[in-house]
């Protein structure tokens, strides 16, 4: 099936700033599912493989889109760096939230989009960001979480905390890029005032949509036990766990084949079929 790639969508949302987004899907003009990939902590659209997973959801049949968060930060010029470390500092969870629902908005008034069909495919932290608006937004009936957290209250703890309130900024080591990645203080405040929305236990269980939790047996960041977590907090979801997969599935970047990775391509032919099977597609 021959698809049509559509790249660096300028989106503007006034509560944060403009950022990219992509969409694929086919050729064929008609009315298709939606499916929203939400990248994760220290992720970004053109990371790894995710282009070649995009392109399979549109050979299926379906209008994939993924985006960069505004404060993930790339740039409007810059899509594949973190050009904007200032960003990046200042990026939390409120406005991650915002940017999602500002990406929805946008793309279910495409006219090969059918509004009925909403998916949210979220990765790491995406996930957890994904399943708090996939209880919020009553227009998403479909989600997928792949090495997802079940918190979102991942902060440092004790001394690293009070140095971090007193100081109000840490760093984290990039380890492909070798930056310093800010985390300025702001982040907490932001998830302080706002704690019980960022529940993503309580989200989990609220939740009214079919739902598939994939994680990696072998996942070095978000372990295991947080996808059996998030299982027994909705039991109808679907648990599907990959035997000595990582956190990305095998993908690295830069990703220089023309091929999924081996755990990526069973994740993607996964989804594709838990959302036709679960949209009566």
């Amino acid at each position: 099936m021959n698809t049509t790639r559509k790249q660096n969508i300028i989106i503007s949302n006034p509560e944060t700033k403009d950022f990219l987004a992509d969409a694929f899907y086919p050729e064929e003009r008609e009315k298709l599912p939606l499916v929203i990939f939400v990248h994760g902590y220290k992720g970004y659209k053109d990371w790894g493989a995710w282009n070649l997973m995009a392109e399979k959801f549109a050979s299926a049949g379906f209008f994939f889109v993924k985006f960069n968060f505004s404060h993930n930060g790339t740039t409007v010029e810059d899509p594949h760096n973190f050009a904007d470390l200032e960003a990046f500092g200042n990026n939390n969870y409120s406005k991650e939230l915002s940017d999602l629902g500002v990406v929805i908005d946008y793309f279910v008034q495409n006219h090969n989009v059918d509004s009925r069909r909403i998916i949210l495919i979220g990765h790491s932290r995406g996930g957890g960001i994904s399943i708090i608006k996939t209880y919020e937004d009553e227009r998403i009936h479909g989600l997928i979480t792949l090495a997802s957290v079940d918190t979102l209250d991942r902060f440092p703890k004790n001394e690293a905390f009070e140095q971090w309130k007193k100081e109000g900024v840490y760093y984290v080591l990039n380890g492909r890029t070798k930056q310093e990645m800010p985390h300025y203080f702001q982040f907490y405040e932001d998830y302080e005032k706002d704690i019980h929305r960022f529940d993503v236990e309580r989200a989990t269980e609220m939740a009214k949509v079919h739902f598939l939790i994939i994680h990696g047996t072998s996942d070095e960041s978000v372990n295991v036990k947080n996808a059996e977590h998030l299982h027994i907090l909705h039991p109808n979801s679907e648990l599907y766990l990959i035997e000595n997969a990582d956190h990305t599935f095998g993908a690295r970047e830069p990703w220089e084949k023309n091929e999924l990775p081996l755990y990526l391509r069973e994740v993607t032919e996964k989804c594709i079929m838990f959302i036709k099977e679960k949209m009566y597609l």
